[in-house]
């Protein structure tokens, strides 16, 4: 009789997905990809790009097919930005971080901006359910005079299903390099009881979503009392959602606490839109 496989034996498949694009500003102004890899479940989509005024910057839109992210799981994403190439970075909805029974989920993000290079980087947000366990790097090396404008939102538990996260991992850390000199470091980690920590004043005061938008660029000190302005604008108060900014070091930070995902995205957006001067994209308005 055959003795029935060892649990060393039996290993669980595990999405590996990985997308590196590589895009230069073409003679004519526009931007275009020059080089493209997919693997695994991500793919990006190219929507058709606009002419006239309307006109910008060349789009982009992750998507990953397996429609969330389990235990274990390894994403890489990886984009190129040759010398004054404009691009927007989104995805196609809301990432799922599934519940884990012990594996950590990797999701890496690495940037490159070459001189006078403008990136936006402008996902869905992030939804944690309750057990899960994820660690993400974000990274980012950019000329002196490049533009790199971030913004990331997370949601903790499910609030549709009045699910809060009594157990799990956020291991977040952030990196950017400006001319090769570390110009930006930010590390976040809740382990155990997230509900019971970001209950705590001190770290989020009973949120259960936040974001952060990061702006680096030659104006972003200069740009603080529109930041400022735009919170003033966006009805933040109207809906419990609380936010604040703050610049240095050719830097603007601004920081939002939400109840709800749906407020603050609604703030986030408003917000968002007044500080580009564009509309966000298709793929936030359906």
């Amino acid at each position: 009789m055959q003795a029935s496989p060892g649990p060393d034996a039996l290993r669980r498949q595990r999405s590996i997905g990985h997308v590196a694009l590589a895009v230069a500003r073409m003679p004519g102004g526009a931007t275009r990809i020059t080089d493209l890899a997919e693997s695994g479940p991500l793919r990006l989509r190219l929507p058709r790009p606009e002419h006239g005024p309307r006109a910008g910057p060349m789009e982009a839109v992750l998507l990953n097919t397996a429609g969330g992210i389990a235990c274990g799981d390894r994403f890489t994403i990886e984009a190129g930005l040759a010398d004054r190439a404009d691009l927007v970075l989104t995805t196609t909805a809301a990432e799922k971080i599934y519940r884990s029974d012990g594996p950590v989920t990797r999701l890496d993000v690495a940037l490159t901006l070459g001189a006078e290079a403008a990136l936006a980087w402008l996902p869905q947000e992030t939804i944690l359910f309750d057990g899960a366990r994820l660690a993400r790097g974000f990274s980012a090396e950019m000329a002196i005079d490049a533009r790199l404008t971030l913004f990331e939102a997370l949601v903790f538990g499910r609030a549709a299903k009045g699910e809060v996260m009594r157990d799990g991992l956020l291991a977040d850390s952030w990196r950017i390099r400006r001319a090769g000199r570390l110009a930006y470091a930010d590390t976040f980690r809740l382990d155990g009881d997230i509900a019971d920590r970001l209950a705590r004043k001190a770290v989020a005061g009973g949120a259960r979503a936040m974001a952060t938008l990061l702006h680096l660029a030659p104006d972003a000190e200069s740009r603080l009392d529109q930041a400022r302005d735009l919170i003033a604008a966006s009805g933040c108060d109207a809906v419990s959602v609380e936010a604040g900014a703050s610049a240095w070091n050719g830097m603007l930070v601004l920081r939002l606490l939400g109840a709800e995902i749906g407020p603050l995205r609604l703030v986030a957006a408003r917000i968002l839109e007044g500080f580009r001067g564009r509309p966000l994209p298709r793929v936030w308005q359906t």
